[in-house]
Formats: C-alpha cells, sequence, structure tokens
C-alpha cells in the first residue's frame, strides 16, 4: 500500500533536528511505527516474537547493545523494556548528537519505571488516526493556518467533496491506516470492532500486568460511547454500568479509565475556564472522547445504515470526528483544544489555542439548520468577552481571532457577522 503523507512526518523530521531522541505516543494501529520507519535507517521492534526474548535478555543484562546501529534508530514498543528509556536518555548525552533515536509506542509506562524524565534529551509528541485531509477524503481547500494569519481570507463558494453518507461511513470507519487499503466497505468497518475486541480482552490487562474483566471494559466503553462529546460525570457513567453489571465500585471504575487512558483510548478535553461572567459558573469537567470516532461506533454496536437513520446519535459522533481532526491539525500549529460551557448554556464545542495566545471558538454542527444555533453561541461568547475587557482595568481577556462553525455541509463561506462556516471535509491543518 502507498504510504500516505501524515501531519507526524513533518513534526518528526523537525524534533529530530533539535532533540538528541523522539517519542511518538499514541493509539494503536494509528500508523506510528509505518511513520517512523520513513525516517529510521535501522529498526528494533522489541515485541518481534522471535527476537523479543533476546531482546528482554539484553535490555537487563546490558542495553546499551539495543542501541547499536544506523541512526535514527528506532525502537519500537519500547516500553516492553522501560529500562530502555534511560538507556537512550544516557546514549544522548553521551553521544552529544541530534536525532539519535525515534521511540514509539502504544501505552503510557508509569513513571517510577524509569529514573529520569528525558526532559531536554528525548522530545515527545503525540500521534493520532489520520484526519480526513490524510485520508483524502477532505479536499484540504481551506487551511486553519491561513484562517489565523489572514483575517481577509475568501472562503466564500469553497466546497466539500463529501457527501452526508460518505462521512457516515468515514467516521464509522475511522482514521486507522489499516481501513484504507483495497477492500470491501465491510471488512473496512471490521477495523474498529476488532480494535475494540482487542482492547477489552487483551491490552486492558496487558497495559500493567493486571488482569481486568473484559466483559466490564466493554461496558465502561459502551456507556463511554453513549455519553460521547458530553459532560456527563463519572457517577452517571458509572450507574449506566452498574444495571448491567452492580456493585461495581468507583474504584474500579476508575482504575479501568486510567488504563484505557493510559492505552490512548480515552481522550477527554479539558475546558477552558477564563473568568468572563464568574469563576462559579463555568463548567470545568472533561468532555468524555474517545481518540477516534469509529470507537464509539463500534463500542455500541452502531452501523453507517443506523446512523443515517438516527442522525442524533450521528451528531454527536460527529463531533467527536471534528475533535480528532482539530487535535491533529492543531499539533502542526503548536496548539491544543479545549472546550467551553457554563451553566447558562453557553457553550464552544471546541476552543482551539495556539502557543502565541490566538484561538478560535469553533462549534460542530451537523447540519445547515443548527448553524444559526452554533453561530449565536460563539458570537454570545465574543460579546461577553468584550464586555468584560471593558469592566476589566488589569487582566483583560483576548478577544477571540475566529469564530468558525464546522458542519457536515457542503458549502463554505463568511457571514456577515464574521463567522467561517466550514465543511469538516474542506479543511485541512
Amino acid at each position: 500500500m502507498e504510504y500516505l503523507k501524515r501531519i507526524a512526518d513533518k513534526q518528526l523530521s523537525l524534533r529530530l533536528e533539535a532533540f538528541g531522541a523522539v517519542q511518538i505516543k499514541g493509539p494503536k494501529w494509528c500508523g506510528k511505527t509505518t511513520t517512523a520507519e520513513m525516517q529510521a535507517k535501522s529498526v528494533i521492534k522489541m515485541q518481534n516474537p522471535d527476537t523479543r526474548e533476546g531482546y528482554l535478555a539484553a535490555a537487563r543484562t546490558k542495553p546499551s547493545l539495543l542501541l547499536k546501529g544506523d541512526t535514527p534508530r528506532l525502537i519500537d514498543e519500547w516500553q516492553v523494556a522501560p529500562i530502555l528509556w534511560d538507556a537512550v536518555r544516557n546514549a544522548v548525552d553521551e553521544r552529544g548528537l541530534k536525532g539519535q533515536f525515534i521511540l514509539t509506542g502504544s501505552t503510557v509506562i508509569d513513571n517510577k519505571e524509569i529514573m529520569h524524565t528525558g526532559t531536554g534529551r528525548i522530545s515527545q509528541m503525540s500521534m493520532y488516526p489520520m484526519s480526513l485531509h490524510e485520508s483524502k477524503e477532505s479536499n484540504g481547500k481551506i487551511s486553519l493556518r491561513e484562517l489565523f494569519d489572514n483575517k481577509e481570507l475568501d472562503i466564500d463558494g469553497i466546497t466539500s467533496d463529501l457527501s452526508i453518507e460518505h462521512l457516515i461511513f468515514v467516521a464509522c470507519r475511522g482514521g486507522w491506516p489499516a481501513s484504507l487499503d483495497n477492500m470491501s466497505d465491510a471488512a473496512k468497518l471490521l477495523i474498529a470492532k476488532d480494535y475494540v475486541n482487542i482492547i477489552c480482552e487483551e491490552d486492558i490487562s496487558r497495559v500493567d500486568g493486571r488482569q481486568r474483566n473484559p466483559a466490564l471494559a466493554r461496558l465502561i466503553m459502551r456507556s463511554y460511547a453513549r455519553n460521547l462529546c458530553t459532560l456527563a460525570k463519572k457517577t452517571a457513567i458509572l450507574a449506566d454500568v452498574s444495571i448491567e453489571m452492580e456493585n461495581t465500585a468507583m474504584s474500579t471504575f476508575d482504575d479501568y479509565v486510567s488504563a484505557l487512558e493510559r492505552l490512548f483510548v480515552i481522550d477527554d478535553m479539558e475546558a477552558w475556564s477564563p473568568a468572563i461572567r464568574s469563576k462559579t459558573v463555568i463548567r470545568t469537567g472533561k468532555k468524555r472522547c474517545f481518540v477516534d470516532p469509529s470507537i464509539a461506533v463500534a463500542a455500541i454496536g452502531a452501523s453507517p445504515q443506523s446512523l443515517e437513520l438516527d442522525l442524533k446519535t450521528f451528531g454527536f459522533v460527529y463531533e467527536c470526528l471534528c475533535m480528532r481532526d482539530l487535535k491533529a491539525y492543531s499539533q502542526v500549529l503548536g496548539g491544543r483544544l479545549s472546550y467551553y460551557h457554563d451553566r447558562f448554556g453557553l457553550e464552544a464545542d471546541a476552543v482551539l489555542h495556539l502557543d502565541d495566545g490566538r484561538y478560535a471558538l469553533i462549534e460542530c454542527k451537523l447540519g445547515s439548520r443548527e448553524i444559526e444555533e452554533g453561530a449565536k453561541h460563539l458570537l454570545e461568547l465574543k460579546r461577553l468577552v468584550r464586555e468584560k475587557n471593558e469592566k476589566e482595568e488589569q487582566i483583560k481577556i483576548r478577544l477571540p481571532d475566529l469564530l468558525i462553525v464546522l458542519t457536515g455541509g457542503e458549502l463554505a463561506y463568511t457571514r456577515e457577522d464574521g463567522v467561517n462556516v466550514i465543511p469538516i471535509g474542506c479543511l485541512k491543518e
């Protein structure tokens, strides 16, 4: 299969230029190893069954033996032998050279297993399943970077090639590179289902060697999917789980969720909490998200056909797809993602912050009928920021640089009030 360029390619190249080693973090099957192999000069795969035992023996006795080879040297699934982290950090210090190692892994290890953080030696970057632009389903005619840099950018009349039916399918299929192989649509949809099965049956116990109940893992993922892109409290999700598995303790629930986070399956969003009205009215709980919308679809047993008849449910899946793409695109921009919601119902589904202080308020609205509501929220939030600044003499809040409604429709345009309406099928970094 042809290698499709990834957003992470340039990020990896830049970090190798600046640091002695780079760690790529992200969920399994998102393409970390393949992307790393494109720039590596030698490779060692710690989970290769033919060589695993030998590698582990070397790691226990003299880990530096595993670091010999042309550079950048890729150490895939390095967390199998956590001591390799300290060995890499030490080798970087001794060699005094950039771009020596690439570390990839699909789990987060306990910091107690390593002696040093690697700060200044090992740069860390995240990788997500493929965005619509990476999978060539977004035509990329509208760039987030250009929108930030050019307030007068004309987007009127730009159109997306994605129909609502195709959008539903790609959300159900997910951004897994393997799902883009030449195969039937039915086969493509199996990738996400198999992903969920393996997470529940194997990985959730393998992540830290603690045996966990696959049935409970499925229930938690299903309840998370039912509360996708909402501010559902843990108690509410646990109550949903307890309907089918009584006496599940909160400590047990937290343990399973923590394991799913360490596997990069759950990817909740933090709140943006500016003091616009009052600190007491802003909701600061996490927005429940998976790293890819297909996980939610597989967890609840939905299909493209069922979601075509239930666009309300697909609206939440669509928002999760938007979050995945925005997180991927924000990496290139040096940004991060949060959300805003207060008890009066005023919200922004996403707040995209750049490291230079600029930010965009974003609403995700599947259909054209919802655009007006989304725009109204964004404009009201902007008005409140301006009103707050007029009263505040010392610490002012920057006005939003962009107001965006991301839609599942086909036509892009800028409204008279300045809100940009952009199809997700037109967007790129």
